[in-house]
């Protein structure tokens, strides 16, 4: 992936905006407003994937509410899929929530997105049950869950002798 992982900045905010609209179809998508109260959610943590020239190639958006965690969105461009980028995300996001006591993490998939369920499948997510009509009241969702219990982060990890 040839994107530097750093936090969320504020001045990122349209640009995530657009991102998620691209990502997702209308309905879907975040509403500024809907994007900006997940953003000060308590707990909330927001990582960016920026390219070298200065775009933003995908960002994931996560809750910690220890001991449990929660996936909002994970968005990466389209030229930056199948490059490591949702992966590198992903995996930063994990060791952050568990760094703040997070022992399960949770998410919510459509049951059409084939790639992305592969994708949480590929990262130890299993399906625990359908949400009907979870998007727009129409589209239904798989929920998932991952069980973290016992583990450290990656960085916990790399400190140790």
């Amino acid at each position: 992936m040839s994107a530097a992982l750093r936090p969320y900045q504020p001045s990122d905010f349209e640009a995530l905006y657009l991102l998620d609209r691209v990502c997702y179809p209308p309905g879907i998508a975040y509403s500024k407003r809907m994007l900006r109260w997940y953003l000060a959610f308590p707990g909330a943590i927001c990582t960016v994937a920026e390219a070298g020239d200065g775009v933003i190639a995908g960002f994931i958006l996560s809750c910690a509410d220890p001991p449990e965690g929660y996936i909002i969105t994970l968005d990466v461009a389209a030229e930056f899929r199948r490059h490591g980028a949702g992966s590198a995300l992903y995996n930063h996001a994990e060791n952050e929530l568990v760094e703040r006591g997070v022992r399960e993490i949770e998410l919510e998939t459509a049951t059409g997105n084939a790639a992305g369920v592969a994708f949480w499948t590929r990262h130890g997510y299993r399906t625990d049950g359908l949400l009907p009509g979870y998007y727009l009241d129409r589209v239904d969702a798989f929920h998932m869950h991952k069980i973290l219990d016992g583990r450290k982060s990656v960085r916990a990890n790399a400190k140790e002798p």
